[in-house]
């Protein structure tokens, strides 16, 4: 599976920003997918994660409702809906997939969203 990521950018603060993946060679709907991201000087940590089939969708504290992450089957596209910006969540953003959640197996270049006034 190829994965391709985009969207990411400038944001102020209190902003909303949307990122893209878009998969190839395999269709996301029989994988878990889920979206991490690596800070300036910080490890690579999970954001969010649907479970396959759809069945479950889990979003980590610092972004539970403020990030949501809808899923274009038709365009096997997944989204990352950034709402209520802040500059913490600066970083570097990944999609990836795999057989369960937050242990994936194929991982997208990742997109930076930088969070400044």
């Amino acid at each position: 599976v190829q994965l391709q990521a985009s969207g990411g950018g400038l944001v102020h603060p209190g902003g909303s920003l949307r990122l893209s993946c878009a998969a190839s060679g395999g269709t996301l709907n029989i994988y878990a997918i889920a979206w991490f991201r690596q800070a300036p000087g910080k490890e690579r940590e999970g954001v969010s994660c649907i479970s396959v089939g759809g069945r479950s969708t889990y979003y980590k504290d610092p972004v539970n409702g403020r990030f949501f992450m809808p899923v274009d089957n038709a365009k096997n596209t997944m989204y990352l809906q950034m709402n209520s910006l802040k500059p913490e969540d600066t970083a570097v953003y990944y999609c990836a997939v795999g057989e369960v959640c937050w242990l994936m197996d194929y991982w997208g270049k990742g997109t930076l969203v930088t969070v400044s006034s």
